[in-house]
């Protein structure tokens, strides 16, 4: 049985991680407690999440002519996922994302650099990696215009498309009417509704696309006008960055393997559990082994 295939278009970033008591306020200096660089990027992050579960992925990205690119690429190509779509912009520094961490939480400020340059042409060269995809697997750290390109495509070639809109944005409704499965999480989904001018139609079709993470609250899903809510798995939590991403990439991993909607989204809710348990987005991410020992230790299979 050949692997599942996704293909991910997204970005690919250095994270940049201070892990301090508190946020400080405003013009205030405190000392942090450790720091840490770490690949990221919510592209990226999907694409290990879905490879480590045993996925064939394919990363379409942009990294800078600096050493954080040359380390980036590598990490990606020793898990597994083909970087030969990965282009390296002269002039032009890796995209990084300063994370701070404090009580379990954490505040992101990303600055894109290589990833604007993932451009609709770039998207148009690739096509054929869309066509031969089973699942693409999309973010909004890239231009909205290769987003919107790289759906047109998928749509043309009957490819499945997930698409994460984070950091959430007004899309347009053509875009969100094309896209198959819809992944915010709830504060995605309530600025992503209140900044769309669809119909009440449109509205209601969406809702339907949309898979809803809530964290310690689980997810909810939407099928036939009604709510199917999956409760969160119980686990002490290092650190919540990338859990969304894990999330998207086991979500597009179980679909591939030809799981029914609700069932893939319990499967990739332990994914996202299991992954918050270490410290940096791609660390904890766990391989398909992991996540069936978690499920037997914790007897929920």
């Amino acid at each position: 049985m050949s692997k599942s295939k996704i293909t991910v278009i997204g970005s690919i970033n250095m994270d940049l991680v201070t892990s301090t008591s508190r946020i400080p306020k405003v013009g205030e200096t405190l000392l942090g407690d450790s720091f840490h660089t770490i690949p990221g990027g919510k592209g990226a992050n999907q694409a290990v999440a879905a490879a480590r579960l045993g996925a064939d992925v394919t990363m379409i990205g942009a990294v800078g002519d600096d050493s954080f690119g040359e380390m980036l690429v590598s990490n990606l190509t020793n898990q597994g996922i083909n970087t030969e779509n990965i282009i390296r912009v002269q002039d032009c520094c890796t995209g990084i994302a300063s994370i701070t961490i404090s009580d379990r939480d954490n505040s992101i400020i990303v600055v894109p650099g290589a990833n604007s340059h993932v451009t609709p042409d770039m998207i148009e060269k690739n096509e054929d990696k869309i066509k031969n995809s089973d699942i693409l697997l999309l973010q909004l750290e890239i231009p909205l215009e290769s987003v919107i390109r790289a759906v047109e495509l998928a749509k043309k070639h009957n490819t499945l498309t997930i698409l994460n809109p984070a950091p959430v944005m007004e899309l347009p409704m053509e875009l969100l009417g094309m896209v198959d499965y819809l992944t915010p999480n709830e504060h995605e989904q309530m600025l992503l509704f209140a900044s769309t001018d669809g119909t009440e139609k449109e509205l209601e079709k969406l809702k339907e696309k949309c898979i809803v993470t809530k964290g310690s609250k689980g997810v909810i899903l939407y099928s036939n006008g009604n709510d199917v809510k999956i409760p969160s798995i119980p686990v002490e939590a290092v650190d919540t960055t990338g859990a969304g991403d894990s999330f998207n990439g086991a979500l597009a991993f179980s679909l591939c393997e030809g799981m029914k909607i609700e069932d893939a989204c319990r499967f990739a809710n332990v994914v996202g559990a299991i992954s918050v348990t270490k410290l940096g987005a791609q660390n904890g991410m766990p391989t398909k082994k992991e996540v069936e020992e978690f499920l037997e230790a914790n007897k929920l299979i």
